[in-house]
């Protein structure tokens, strides 16, 4: 992050644009919203501006730009046509420590005006940093199509109970349950879809009298998928952004716990091979503790949290302590990471059907099932079998498969740091070795893994 994104209070501040032409009028039409006092140095002015000068909108200076015109300015701006002028606005400007956007010229901004939507009092900015204004306009249209103009109005609303809340809630956690509890509140979404139309005071008056309950903890067991954040379910980054503390163990990517509440308490359990920050019991006993303390717990797991993933021992242990808990179903690592490594886990011409099984050694030993496993016409994943590749080999070609069949691992599937060694049971040990790959890593065998060659289209 190189610009700091903060919104300041204009109203009446004296700020300068120079320049009087359209580009300048779009800056100035921004700045009026925030009854900005501003003043404009020009040669001349388009007519819209004079328009705005004969009704007192703004004031008008028009002669050519001079340093000693920025003395009582809090924040200029500059949109001539003329670069020398707006080199030598920029320079004074952040001579006297003034905040200075210059239009286009990002290497000669201070700050920068981001893409906005306005739902005043919400005001909601977006910014690509000077580098693809165009970009923050295309974010700006899709997210101003997700929010409704009635949270306008709920800001306001919110904005004159603010008080009366404080004083019945101590703590910022409590005030902001509450708060969050009132935006899920049945008649406020009503009113936000406009399926009931309500006045402020109408509005306030029944939410009060219905109520709003303090919710007691709560787990929220989260698949955080396969490591890329676009593969994340709606409802998973809902529940990710309400959290009081997230529980997360080493298989969640760093881009999915970015998307966590920034100030959310993190704790990490661990979940290596052999060694775990916190063992599974002491996990489960984690999230009992803390939501008895009235918590929302997040227990953002790689993947699923039902697929290797020990989603049903968590559970188990809620339901017994009586905790409610919600259940949010992720991508797991073998569809997310073979639709990545373009490897299709069924096709009718290779495979008809597809096990999972967990890679997992005891006693430096893999037991599986492995004549099962060997049969032809059939893929296998195998989740956390990278230290046990060679061992896996060995054994199906030990109970019947060929040596010659196919075999792909993948580190770090979906994400920027994808590896994929592809070869046959008899030369994938040394390839992997010869390519130092390292967990997460999964392991994809079946005669689907050919189809790699044509179905690749993530890299």
């Amino acid at each position: 992050m190189k610009s700091f994104p903060i919104f300041i209070n204009l109203i009446h501040k004296p700020v300068l644009v120079v320049g009087g032409g359209d580009v300048a009028l779009r800056k100035i039409d921004m700045l009026r919203k925030a009854d900005a006092k501003i003043t404009v140095i020009a040669s001349k002015l388009c007519n819209e501006l004079k328009h705005y000068e004969k009704l007192k909108k703004i004031q008008v200076r028009l002669k050519s730009f001079e340093k000693n015109d920025l003395t009582h300015s809090v924040l200029v701006v500059a949109a001539t046509d003329n670069k020398k002028v707006n080199s030598l606005v920029s320079k004074t400007a952040q001579a006297l420590n003034i905040p200075v956007n210059v239009v286009d010229e990002p290497a000669l901004c201070t700050f920068t005006m981001g893409s906005i939507i306005d739902r005043s009092p919400l005001l909601i900015a977006i910014s690509s940093e000077g580098n693809a204004p165009v970009l923050a306009k295309f974010v700006r249209e899709k997210i101003e199509a997700l929010i409704p103009h009635n949270f306008s109005k709920l800001a306001s609303i919110m904005g004159s109970m603010r008080d009366s809340i404080k004083g019945r809630y101590e703590t910022t956690q409590t005030r902001r349950i509450f708060w969050e509890n009132f935006i899920d509140h049945p008649l406020v979404r009503q009113f936000l879809n406009q399926t009931k139309k309500l006045s402020t005071q109408q509005l306030m008056t029944l939410v009060k009298k219905n109520g709003i309950q303090k919710k007691q903890g709560e787990v929220f067991l989260v698949g955080g998928g396969p490591g890329d954040p676009d593969l994340l379910t709606f409802r998973a980054l809902h529940l990710m952004q309400r959290s009081d503390v997230c529980i997360y163990d080493k298989l969640v990517s760093k881009d999915v716990l970015n998307l966590v509440r920034r100030d959310a308490e993190f704790i990490y359990v661990g979940k290596e091979r052999d060694r775990h920050t916190l063992p599974q019991e002491k996990i489960n006993q984690l999230l009992v503790k803390l939501a008895k303390k009235g918590m929302r717990v997040l227990r953002l797991k790689g993947g699923d949290p039902f697929i290797f993933g020990r989603g049903g021992e968590e559970i188990e242990m809620l339901m017994e302590h009586k905790i409610p808990f919600q259940v949010v179903p992720g991508i797991t690592a073998a569809n997310g990471v073979s639709c990545y490594a373009g490897i299709p886990l069924t096709h009718r011409d290779y495979a008809q059907s597809c096990t999972f099984v967990t890679g997992h050694m005891k006693d430096e030993r893999l037991t599986l099932e492995w004549d099962s496993l060997a049969k032809p016409n059939q893929t296998i994943v195998i989740y956390m079998g990278l230290l046990a590749l060679s061992q896996i080999c060995e054994q199906l070609i030990k109970h019947g498969a060929s040596k010659g069949l196919s075999i792909a691992v993948v580190e770090q599937g979906t994400t920027s740091g994808q590896k994929v060694v592809s070869g046959s049971l008899s030369d994938i040990t040394q390839k992997v070795d010869k390519k130092k790959l390292q967990s997460p890593s999964l392991i994809i065998i079946g005669d689907v893994v050919r189809l790699r060659k044509k179905l690749n289209w993530f890299n």
